[in-house]
């Protein structure tokens, strides 16, 4: 077992940014260092660790397997490392020089990160984020620490996995203001919106929705034409087809001003959703976790209401 006063504790910040980056250039942008100094870095590294840790790839660099295996205690220790210091003294946010991952839909981005981008430009000019599509790895990314926060309905989130109430939202359907049978048309029935083509919005890759399964409850059957991964774009398409589209009132209201969009109650009963905000436990009390957490409560509490 080597002699930790004898190690240099910072190369596991260094390391860290490594294997996240798995660039020299990268790692070095982040830490705020010369190529050249976080290079001699990671060859302190390759000696303290009798491995190579990085390995040229073609044109990238991959970690080694005992990289990869030590990646995640490595940021769990320095998460806890984090919590225990920041406890220890006052927390500046402004001072705070960090990347944050978060897991979300476009639609999410949207309607929250928008109004909450003026607190992290004012109030914290050195975060930086990073927003990661869903996917049906969110919840071992989670674990695995690769990202900070998820914001999503998560049903069946494994138990440990912490969760916060965000904002609700409500389900409404739109197409273009001209649309050549809609237009006049001030109430939708299920006979109109089951003879139009709709459009799918799956950021998780799921074939068939949850109004594809509350319609098909209900005897019927919708033809999907297209499916699209991102919220915006099935907006922007829709007002451009003679599609329909169901999707969230919160994310058509934000968008209104630039894009104008009928829109109609659904002729289907719709429950209300909440979008959650969920992390793991392992970086429940880090000080700059919770502190952006709050960022995120505090920007969906200042929502309009539906």
């Amino acid at each position: 077992m080597p002699d930790l006063s004898s190690v240099d504790l910072n190369l596991l910040v260094s390391f860290d940014l490594l294997l996240d980056e798995r660039s020299v250039r990268g790692a070095a942008r982040r830490a705020g260092l010369s190529a050249s100094a976080m290079s001699h870095t990671l060859s302190r590294l390759r000696d303290l660790l009798g491995d190579e840790v990085l390995v040229r790839a073609g044109r990238q660099m991959v970690p080694t397997p005992r990289a990869e295996a030590l990646a995640v205690p490595v940021k769990e220790l320095l998460a806890r490392a984090r919590g225990v210091l920041a406890s220890a003294q006052d927390f500046e946010p402004r001072a705070l020089k960090r990347r944050f991952r978060v897991v979300c839909t476009d639609h999410v981005a949207t309607v929250l990160f928008t109004p909450a981008e003026a607190v992290f430009a004012e109030g914290a000019p050195g975060v930086d984020l990073v927003l990661a599509p869903l996917t049906p790895d969110t919840m071992p990314d989670l674990r695995s620490g690769r990202v900070d926060a998820a914001i999503g309905v998560f049903p069946e989130a494994p138990p440990e996995i912490r969760m916060r109430r965000l904002f609700a939202d409500r389900f409404v359907t739109v197409c273009r203001p001209d649309h050549p049978r809609l237009a006049s048309v001030r109430t939708l029935s299920l006979a109109a919106f089951l003879a139009e083509n709709h459009l799918l919005v799956a950021p998780r890759g799921e074939p068939v929705g949850l109004v594809d399964r509350v319609v098909e409850a209900n005897g019927h059957r919708r033809r999907v034409s297209r499916a699209l991964s991102s919220f915006l774009a099935a907006i922007w398409h829709v007002s451009a087809t003679d599609a329909l589209l169901t999707v969230s009132h919160r994310l058509v209201r934000a968008v209104a001003g630039q894009l104008p969009l009928k829109v109609f109650v659904p002729p289907v009963a719709l429950d209300d959703y909440t979008m959650m905000l969920a992390w793991h436990p392992r970086v429940d009390k880090a000080v700059e976790d919770r502190w952006f957490r709050s960022v995120l409560v505090r920007a969906a509490s200042e929502l309009e209401p539906l």
